[in-house]
This record gives C-alpha cells, structure tokens and sequence, in this order.
C-alpha cells in the first residue's frame, strides 16, 4: 500500500473466448489512482487481513475503496472481471 500511495497504477485483464476455430480476446486497462495514505491508514488496513488473498494487495470493492482517488476505466475490471467487456465479446458471437 505505501507503494500504491499517491500514485497511479494499472490494472490489465484480458477475456478470451475459444469457440471451434475462432479466438477472440479483449483487452481491458483501467487506471487506478491512490489517494496519500499515511501510516495509521494502512496499519488500520493491514490489521482487518483483508489484504491477505487479494492480487495487488487490495479490494477496491472493499475497505481499500476508501483509499482510491479516481478510477479511469472499467470498474469491474479491477474487482476481477470487466463486465461490459465480457458482454461484448460474447454477445458478439450471439452467445448471450
């Protein structure tokens, strides 16, 4: 977290879609900025172990959100899975 502090970073995830002889991909970049955090913020954070099994540390969805300054992208690509993207891509194929 006192990497991520004040500063920007990148979440990329890429949804593939493998069906017979076609592969689709998409790729999705959100930027993600961090407030400054001081050290009582991220002691308070650390102690709640939900950082524990999280990539990057965090849960934007959780109580690191109150942590983050601006999101430039697709919110649901930082919690996991761009939603929209994904809708896209299958519903492209008539899958959806």
């Amino acid at each position: 977290l006192a990497f991520f502090s004040g500063r920007k970073h990148n979440v990329l995830t890429c949804v593939c879609l493998a069906k017979k002889n076609l592969i689709k991909v998409k790729k999705v970049l959100t930027k993600v900025t961090f407030k400054r955090l001081n050290a009582q913020e991220i002691e308070e954070y650390l102690s709640t172990n939900e950082w524990n099994d999280k990539a990057g540390a965090y849960a934007i969805q959780g109580y690191a959100e109150k942590f983050i300054k601006r999101i430039n992208g697709s919110y649901s690509n930082v919690v996991g899975l761009p939603l929209f993207e994904t809708y896209n891509l299958l519903n492209s194929q008539g899958l959806i």
